[in-house]
């Protein structure tokens, strides 16, 4: 069973704990194993990310991005291996540890046959929301992605791809989640919507909450994450802090590149 490695030796590849400080861990990977039959995915990913940071998790098509969050949503069962959200196992404590975080997928996973309120309204009672706190929050995202409030009251199964992604992002943060979640959620997005996105995810980590974000968009990630990790051969190859060298935002495309190039 392989472990990950890491490309410590590099001085611009930073080691978790040592970025961290004192920092609380948020998201907490250790030794993640998946299996679909014979085909190993992940092979023992290991990885920490830490409160009030935007951490960008990218890799190639079919290397195992969205198997790993699957994992970390309790969607998908594992082979080997823990993972916590806020402290709380997502195995033994799973109702607990998705009370504090917020999904959303690349593909709208919302109902056709409800209207975007009934949805937006069956979420909240989910998480106990109550109706004060679910009408200010509901109208502040609304408003941030021009999402219209007469749409609310029309079925899902008429909303455009954009649109229904738009009510899974409202939805995703209805219950303030300490933890936000998402696997290429730019998709089907316009681009005023894209750019509304992007300074969402900046300012929530701001607030001292955590971001974890998979993207195809390179440029997206370069420029919004903290630190990113990038996955190869079910191991989480080297994780770089793009704060403490600035640089690395301009080269993460060339690493991306030269992670594969050999392959």
């Amino acid at each position: 069973m392989s472990t990950q490695t890491s490309k410590t030796a590099d001085p611009q590849v930073s080691a978790p704990e040592k970025a961290s400080g004192e920092r609380e861990v948020m998201i907490s990977i250790k030794n993640l194993c998946k299996s679909y039959g014979k085909k190993e995915v992940l092979k023992g990913i290991n990885l920490d990310v830490y409160g009030g940071e935007l951490f960008g998790f990218i890799g190639r098509n079919g290397i195992g991005k969205s198997t790993t969050i699957d994992c970390m949503i309790g969607v998908k069962r594992f082979d080997n291996g823990t993972i916590s959200i806020g402290g709380y196992d997502i195995v033994k404590e799973s109702v607990e540890c998705k009370r504090i975080f917020g999904y959303v997928a690349s593909e709208p996973t919302c109902y056709d046959i409800m209207t975007g309120y009934d949805y937006l309204e069956f979420v909240s009672s989910v998480y106990g929301v109550g109706q004060k706190e679910f009408r200010t929050n509901c109208e502040y995202l609304m408003g941030r992605l021009s999402f219209k409030e007469s749409d609310l009251h029309l079925p899902i199964s008429g909303y455009s791809h954009g649109m229904k992604q738009k009510l899974c992002l409202i939805g995703s943060l209805l219950h303030s989640p300490d933890v936000w979640i998402l696997d290429e959620p730019t998709v089907g997005l316009d681009i005023m919507a894209v750019e509304e996105l992007k300074k969402m995810m900046r300012e929530y980590a701001n607030h001292g909450k955590t971001v974890f974000v998979t993207s195809h968009n390179i440029e997206l990630v370069s420029k919004l994450c903290d630190r990113v990790a990038i996955v190869n051969k079910g191991v989480v190859s080297a994780v770089y802090d793009l704060n403490q060298s600035p640089n690395l935002r301009l080269r993460l495309a060339r690493l991306f590149i030269e992670t594969y190039g050999n392959e």
